[in-house]
């Protein structure tokens, strides 16, 4: 019998797979973090389908959706908004920014300025926003994804630690194979179909799942292999900074969130093992001349003895 959190990703993924081909591990790992309550990141080169990824996640879900195209003069409150003086009311009234919505687009974030990428932390941390003194709470649910390109450095700046480690995930979205290729092509031949994509989903139901996923068990050895793994990072010889207890927090609650929608009720280390990369490596610094954190973060997995316990209990 399939689970409702396995049927909601198979719904989800087929529905995406409309507009994105070929991208079904992605589209998981996506999800996982958004029922984990966490943040994504897409990096790639330009051209492999990040944005189109994000509006058919976004469009897919009956949930409100803005889109941010980050730029160099951009400033925190074209993010948040900014109370305006109303002359026929003679009062100030608060004309609220894109990021109030479910799910926020943030496009090329690093082309924005540091302070600009700063409006976004307590957003994306507290689920709030702070205008001239005044806190407003975000809606439930709440939702970042961001891309940005590895490859361009001109006219950009690299996102701090801080702000990279309020993302639960960082993926990369990868170029096509050659049949892939084919069938995007033959998608692609007439109209987009993302203008086209209907809505499976909705906010109540995402909310429902996401709580699911948190309450699904996890045998006692899970938390002690998570602290095993921090522990690899902060004593790895190519490491120079290794992940934070925040870092555990994440891989542990994507963990539980890619257990759920893989249809079981516990989390076994495979869970874990296979989130740890795009949960992890953003979050390590690495030694001078290392670099590839991916690579880094796999091969310590590696090392790690993997608990044998009858997770079901």
């Amino acid at each position: 019998m399939e689970t409702e959190g396995k049927a909601f990703l198979n719904r989800i993924t087929e529905n995406v797979g409309k507009v994105i081909v070929g991208k079904e591990e992605t589209v998981k790992l996506m999800l996982t973090a958004m029922l984990a309550d966490g943040h994504i990141l897409l990096e790639d080169v330009p051209g492999t389908g990040k944005t189109k990824l994000a509006k058919s996640l976004a469009k897919s879900m009956n949930i409100n959706f803005s889109r941010i195209q980050f730029t160099p003069d951009l400033l925190p409150s074209d993010i948040t908004g900014i109370n305006v003086f109303n002359r026929k009311e003679n009062d100030f009234i608060l004309r609220k920014g894109p990021v109030f919505t479910n799910i926020l687009l943030a496009d090329e974030i690093n082309r924005a300025t540091p302070r600009t990428q700063a409006g976004l932390l307590e957003c994306m941390e507290e689920r709030q926003v702070t205008i001239d003194g005044e806190t407003l709470k975000l809606e439930a649910p709440f939702f970042v994804i961001a891309t940005q390109n590895p490859i361009e450095s001109a006219g950009t700046f690299p996102l701090p630690e801080a702000e990279l480690d309020r993302f639960i995930m960082k993926l990369s979205v990868g170029l096509p194979d050659k049949e892939e290729e084919i069938d995007i092509l033959n998608k692609y031949m007439g109209s987009d179909p993302l203008d086209t994509l209907e809505k499976v989903a909705d906010a109540g139901e995402l909310l429902r799942i996401r709580k699911g996923a948190s309450e699904i068990k996890m045998h006692e050895c899970i938390p002690e292999y998570i602290a095993d793994i921090a522990a690899a990072s902060r004593n790895h010889p190519e490491i120079s900074l290794g992940i934070s207890t925040r870092g555990s927090i994440a891989l542990m609650r994507c963990a539980k969130a890619y257990a759920y929608i893989s249809g079981r009720d516990f989390v076994v280390p495979d869970d874990v093992k296979e989130v740890a990369v795009p949960v992890l490596a953003h979050r390590i610094k690495l030694g001078i001349g290392i670099g590839n954190p991916q690579k880094v973060i796999a091969g310590m997995m590696a090392g790690i003895k993997v608990p044998t316990e009858d997770f079901s209990k």
